[in-house]
């Protein structure tokens, strides 16, 4: 997960070779991501839009798109810490022109807007991570829960959306658990999730995300990056053993030689080559479920 220790795992990996800051913050631009994003083959035509989403504790701001034509399944995409941000706007572009309505959210919405961060800021940067860590003290279990009840019924709203069909949602980071919570809070209508370098997918609480998997009606996919199984080898096992005991199906896989952050194409530990075989296993799972 996102903390001091994978900060320095990073530098470390950074110093073998990999991108330098310099670099990296190049490559955050607009231009950059788009070189680093390839689109599908036979990729819809897409149209996007901000919207403001009413919750049971303020307004939240996000990026919904969708194929320009027809109804489409859906996905709830939960960033990583840093946010709604560029990196996430193209990854739901990314995702609906392989043909679903996406809507990306900013889970921090109770503290501030997005984006929060200017272009080559990252979480491993101590000042970034004192600005960003306030904003996790209001977020919770069960206000996670509020946002994915009220987030699922915006999207159902959605003329580009096709109710009949499954909805999924996806999670990067602290987005890991978003994704299982929203699975348990709405299990109607989640038929698949799929997670990345989650963080504090285990845990001993009773609310923990593994705790939750029995309320769950869902198939998953489970990408788990090699530091962080270096971190807590356990975890995959624990999270195996309970699917199993639902009876649900998971994918779930460690990453081999990727760093806790590997997705997005703007993190500094980004593997382009890893990052779209997770991207294709995830496409893989949404056309078996939705």
């Amino acid at each position: 997960m996102c903390d001091e220790q994978t900060a320095a795992d990073n530098d470390t990996f950074l110093g073998s070779g990999a991108i330098s800051r310099r670099q990296f913050g190049a490559m955050s631009g607009a231009a950059g991501l788009a070189m680093l994003l390839p689109a599908p083959a036979n990729a819809a035509t897409i149209k996007g839009r901000d919207v403001a989403i009413k919750t049971p504790d303020g307004s939240a701001d996000a990026y919904f798109v969708a194929p320009a034509t027809g109804k489409h399944p859906a996905v709830l995409m939960w960033p990583d810490i840093m946010g709604l941000r560029p990196a996430f706007r193209q990854m739901a572009d990314r995702l609906a022109q392989s043909g679903y309505a996406v809507l990306v959210v900013n889970q921090f919405y109770r503290s501030t807007k997005s984006p929060f961060l200017a272009p080559g800021e990252s979480f491993d940067q101590p000042e970034v991570r004192a600005k960003i860590m306030p904003f996790t003290k209001a977020l919770s279990p069960a206000g996670t829960m509020r946002d994915a009840i009220a987030f699922t019924a915006f999207v159902d709203a959605q003329p580009e959306v096709d109710r009949k069909r499954g909805m999924a949602s996806s999670g990067y980071c602290m987005g890991g658990p978003m994704v299982m919570r929203t699975a348990a809070a709405v299990p109607g209508r989640i038929k698949a999730g799929a997670t990345f370098h989650g963080g504090g997918m285990v845990g001993s609480e009773p609310d923990a995300p593994d705790k939750l998997i029995p309320q769950m009606k869902a198939a998953y996919l489970i990408a788990i990056a090699e530091n962080d199984d270096q971190r807590a080898p356990t975890d995959k096992d624990t999270l195996k053993a309970a699917f199993a005991s639902a009876k649900l199906p998971a994918e779930i896989e460690v990453y081999p030689g990727t760093k806790h952050g590997w997705c997005p194409p703007d993190s500094r530990v980004y593997d382009a080559a890893q990052a779209d075989r997770a991207w294709g296993r995830m496409l893989a799972l949404f056309g078996r479920t939705l």
